[in-house]
């Protein structure tokens, strides 16, 4: 067996390519553009003119909260039946696909029939998450979802990291206030 070699000739680089400087300089003109761009609406704002024009692309979070698309992956829930019950079946489909690893499922029968069995806890640990979403595509019940709109996941310690399954059946926008919790 041959293995044929495919060669690249590099493209032809002209003297002003080699030097940084043009470079280096027209990024500065881009830089001190917007920077001046800015100041000169902001001042104008403070003044109460142009205000249709807006000086800067920076949102001012938290008092602007950016538009989130509907495919956003936010912070996890698990959805409910009609009766509250959760509608997971601890078929063990997301702890398993879990790439971080970060979803612990103990399961228990269930009183129904016609369920065979039941998560007896449910807990995601949040700062081992990547966000990835592959719980919610393995799940054939449809029962975990990352649609809560919820993005200040913020904790003082590990622990405060980690939602139980009453978290997760009923998400709290103002998680914020569990960055008190150790």
């Amino acid at each position: 067996m041959t293995i044929k070699t495919k060669i690249i000739k590099r493209p032809y680089m002209s003297f002003w390519d080699n030097l940084y400087f043009p470079q280096i300089i027209k990024g500065i003109s881009i830089t001190a553009g917007h920077f001046w761009r800015n100041l000169f609406f902001h001042t104008m704002h403070k003044l109460g003119l142009f205000k249709a024009i807006q000086a800067a692309v920076t949102i001012m979070y938290p008092e602007e909260k950016r538009d989130l698309a509907r495919r956003t992956r936010t912070r996890h829930r698990l959805t409910k039946r009609q009766d509250g019950a959760p509608r997971c079946v601890a078929c063990m489909m997301c702890e398993t696909v879990c790439p971080a690893r970060c979803i612990y499922i103990v399961a228990e029968e269930d009183p129904d029939p016609n369920i065979e069995k039941r998560p007896k806890s449910f807990d995601i640990d949040l700062g081992k998450c990547v966000y990835c979403g592959f719980c919610v595509e393995a799940c054939p019940e449809d029962a975990i979802r990352m649609d809560t709109q919820i993005l200040d996941i913020a904790a003082l310690s590990r622990n405060g990291m980690k939602l139980d399954m009453n978290e997760l059946l009923n998400p709290d926008p103002n998680y914020a206030r569990r960055i008190t919790k150790i």
